[in-house]
């Protein structure tokens, strides 16, 4: 117990590192007269993704694809159900942006990608399904094609003011941008290091550590962004902070992580049917948390999920974590 605690004790430096690079390197974007909406779709972004990010790239060089695989399918189930859910229960989330109108798409394709590309003994009789290298850059050109859409649908919609930039010297901004490297690093190797000791002391897989302590413990910047945003109800920015977080996730992070090493695909029987395997039940379900949205979003006048769809959606992932730790 004593090594998961160790293990969610390096989320703090990993949380705070995000922060400050995020505050540093915006602030010298800044002065250096990069517009708003770049930082905003490049450094504010990446600074919500980080923390899965840097867990995610230590898991690949070492190894342990339980826990990349996990930590990102993870966290865009908790993303969905959890925090969007809250952040309905607190303020009916309403989507006004036709930005986000396109990224909810985005997003469901990204779950539906994630799913062919981790099948290949359904797909190509292959005896193990591995997310390779080639994989790996199909996942980041969509995430290129993502940015690049971003980019003109921003531009053209001159949202500039979306992102606030805070005002830091550039001798403070050089400081905060280091420090927050060393501290993403540092927190995302103790948290790598101490949870695979817990899961070894404990016979947990690597694939329940991914999908519970470090798919939590990553989206805690995701979860403050959002009910912020709910408490002021800013529901677009709610929303659109989740499903840019998750196609993050999804395109950039999983395909930096396999184009580093391959990350092979558990097999291993699910405890809901013998006929899924436990890794395709979390893509079912990350697909199904994505459909909600859709379908939430999309089928209703006022395109918005009130507080009955977030509590639905908060009791789903009960549910699902009820059959993955049992």
């Amino acid at each position: 117990m004593f090594n998961l605690l160790l293990s969610v004790v390096g989320f703090v430096p990993l949380i705070f590192g995000a922060k400050w690079l995020v505050d540093g390197a915006s602030a010298i974007a800044h002065k250096k007269n990069i517009s708003n909406l770049v930082i905003g779709l490049t450094i504010v972004a990446f600074g919500t993704s980080a923390p899965e990010l840097v867990i995610n790239v230590i898991s690949a060089v070492e190894g342990n694809s339980g826990f990349s695989f996990g930590n990102v399918v993870g966290s865009n189930i908790v993303n969905i159900l959890v925090i969007l859910g809250i952040s309905a229960l607190i303020y009916p989330v309403t989507v006004k942006s036709p930005t986000v109108w396109i990224e909810i798409p985005l997003c469901l394709l990204s779950a539906v990608v994630l799913i062919i590309l981790a099948n290949d003994t359904i797909l190509d009789g292959s005896p193990q399904s591995i997310i390779n290298r080639t994989d790996g850059l199909i996942l980041l050109m969509f995430f290129f094609v993502f940015i690049y859409y971003s980019f003109f649908a921003m531009k053209k919609k001159d949202e500039e003011t979306l992102v606030e930039v805070k005002e830091i010297g550039m001798g403070k901004s050089v400081f905060l941008v280091i420090i927050g490297m060393l501290l993403l690093t540092g927190g995302g190797q103790m948290i790598v290091y101490f949870a695979e000791r817990f899961g070894v002391d404990y016979g947990i897989s690597d694939r329940i550590m991914g999908l519970t302590v470090l798919s939590l413990g990553t989206s805690l910047p995701e979860l403050s962004t959002s009910v912020i945003a709910a408490l002021k109800k800013n529901s677009d920015l709610s929303i659109g902070n989740i499903i840019g977080s998750n196609i993050f996730n999804t395109f950039l992070i999983l395909g930096l992580s396999s184009t580093i090493n391959p990350i092979p695909v558990s097999n291993e029987p699910s405890s809901l049917t013998s006929f899924v395997s436990a890794t395709n039940l979390d893509m079912l379900v990350n697909l199904f948390a994505t459909i909600l949205i859709f379908v939430f979003v999309f089928t209703r006048k006022g395109r918005k999920i009130d507080r009955l769809e977030g509590a639905f959606m908060v009791l789903i992932y009960i549910a699902y974590m009820f059959f993955v730790l049992t």
